[in-house]
């Protein structure tokens, strides 16, 4: 492992993936052509106070879902990703199908206005919607902290999304390409559908928008066919961002929101299987189509409420349902799990504290894992929870400093008919635990981690976010997943570690170009010291990463 990248002998495939890459880089130069003609998104606001688009999240460095900035931070990138923006952590209000608007609904820009984008490059009409967006991004990891894995890693990530979208209210009807590849791998690098799943049809919908249709007041959708979304806040449920790959579902799926800011969202559908599943055809590219079974059921009902009392609170309160079976060749855990929360919330200000409080429980029935052997179904009973406090100070760069706590039960006893360990479902965890791609040290399983985190908005362009966590485990006879390491006699403590991470992100062209670095680290406690199968030395992970968005 840590051989150089030009004589790794991780495979590259065909020859897609960087026609892709020099097809956004050629959009990139005329981004910059068009960029000092037409005014930005950024250029006529204060300091750190570029609004975001309505309902989106603000964003955090390494992921456009984290940057809990008061009122309003640099809005994201536009494009097919970035438009599918999420609830805000600790703050925005309640948003249509608890989702937050996806790239169908990101409505039209004016002429002239905001970032360089294609379309009105090539003078499309109002009624076809193009934009999309291109992520490279290098990884290097150092003392892999993975049982069986030590030594060092890299991996190249290449990610490319291009919606086109047809607009005729109030139907839409919208597809949207995901090419998402990984190079340069050495032989020993775990590799998985996370960081591979090439040529592939991320969106295919038709929707339908119930406001020109339906006689109440208020606005809201349904949509039918294959999607992406984030619902709640993105603990269970999200579009994810910083990872290469990205959830999609297939069903129907819809929301409405009263004028009082009173919401409430549901779907139905089957979760998509990215395909190819073999490490050398990820590693090699391949094509093989996605696709659902009907094996697998995911549904969930989420209600919402505008801030209702003098103390600025919202709430929300959720239910999702996963049901799934072992087909042919499809092994699964069986889960059959429901999962009940609720969440509270006060958004960020200027001069004002801030605070979140998430609590989930997870009831049903699930097996230890997919392996054909495992036959033997078990009680499942967990929970999670998310509890963080912020305070904005009102001076120059808008630092907030903030105190978090994530939990998630883990499995006490692995020998009972009990499974104690919280299943994070489809949801994304970059905002809040780390990067994920080749880190992802810290799981939403069998986890406790206090910490505390630092923002700051120096320029209207940048941004700098610096945070800490202690990592224990909830259950020290169970494992901590991300590394598969376990010590079912739990002699080696439950400590895992202390995880520092420090990101930075500048957007060079604001809505078009974005460079972003970090670096986080996790200084070895007793239990990644001791347990059986822990790899030697602390593990440094760096990214950095170029986006671009037309």
């Amino acid at each position: 492992m840590g051989r150089d990248l030009a004589t790794s002998p991780g495979r590259a495939g065909g020859g897609l993936g960087g026609g892709w890459w020099m097809a956004a880089s050629l959009v990139l130069l005329g981004a910059l052509r068009g960029a000092g003609s037409e005014p930005t998104a950024d250029a006529a606001t204060p300091a750190g106070r570029a609004p975001a688009p309505a309902a989106s999240d603000p964003a955090a460095p390494g992921d456009t879902a984290g940057q809990r900035t008061p009122e309003a931070s640099t809005a994201p990138p536009g494009g097919a990703e970035s438009a599918d923006a999420g609830p805000t952590p600790a703050g925005a209000g309640p948003t249509p199908a608890g989702a937050g608007p996806t790239p169908a609904d990101a409505g039209p820009t004016p002429a002239g206005a905001g970032p360089w984008r294609l379309a009105r490059a090539l003078d499309l009409p109002p009624w076809l919607h193009l934009t999309g967006g291109q992520r490279t991004r290098y990884e290097h990891l150092y003392n892999q902290f993975r049982a069986g894995a030590p030594g060092d890693d890299r991996a190249l990530s290449l990610r490319t999304t291009v919606l086109l979208e047809l607009r005729f209210d109030p139907v839409r009807v919208g597809v949207e390409v995901q090419d998402s590849r990984v190079y340069f791998v050495d032989d020993d690098t775990p590799v998985t559908t996370t960081e591979g799943n090439t040529f592939e049809v991320l969106q295919g919908y038709a929707r339908l928008d119930l406001g020109h249709v339906l006689p109440w007041e208020g606005q809201g959708y349904l949509r039918a066919g294959r999607f992406t979304l984030d619902l709640c806040n993105r603990r269970l449920v999200a579009r994810n961002r910083f990872r290469n790959t990205i959830n999609s579902f297939t069903g129907v799926e819809g929301g409405w929101v009263t004028p009082a800011g009173w919401g409430v969202a549901g779907l139905a559908a089957l979760p998509v299987q990215r395909r190819p599943t073999d490490r050398d055809d990820l590693v090699d590219n391949d094509v093989v189509l996605d696709r659902e079974r009907e094996q697998v059921i995911f549904s969930g009902l989420v209600l919402s409420s505008p801030p209702v009392t003098a103390a600025r609170l919202a709430v929300e309160v959720y239910a999702f349902g996963l049901h799934e079976r072992d087909g042919r060749d499809l092994p699964t855990a069986n889960r059959r799990l429901l999962t009940p929360g609720v969440r509270v919330w006060r958004a960020p200000r200027r001069g004002d504290l801030d605070l979140e409080l998430e609590a989930m429980l997870q009831v049903g029935r699930s097996r230890r894992g997919a392996g054909a052997n495992d036959r033997r179904d078990l009680d499942h009973r967990a929970w999670a929870l998310h509890a963080e406090a912020g305070y904005t100070f009102e001076v120059a760069g808008s630092p907030r400093l903030a105190l978090e706590l994530d939990a998630a039960s883990g499995d006490r006893d692995p020998t009972d008919r009990r499974n104690g360990r919280f299943d994070p479902l489809f949801g994304a965890r970059r905002f809040e635990l780390g990067p994920t791609g080749l880190w992802g040290a810290i799981p939403r399983s069998n986890m406790i981690a206090p910490g505390g985190r630092v923002q700051l908005v120096p320029h209207a362009d940048v941004q700098v976010m610096a945070v800490y966590r202690a990592f224990f485990l909830a259950e020290r006879r169970d494992a901590w997943t991300a590394a598969r390491v376990q010590d079912p006699s739990g002699r080696s403590g439950r400590f895992v570690g202390h995880q520092l991470e420090g990101a930075v992100r500048w957007d060079v062209v604001p809505g078009v170009v974005r460079l972003e670095a970090g670096v986080t680290a996790l200084l070895r406690g007793r239990f990644a010291r001791e347990a059986p199968g822990s790899n030697p030395g602390d593990p440094v992970h760096l990214h950095a990463q170029v986006e671009l968005s037309f």
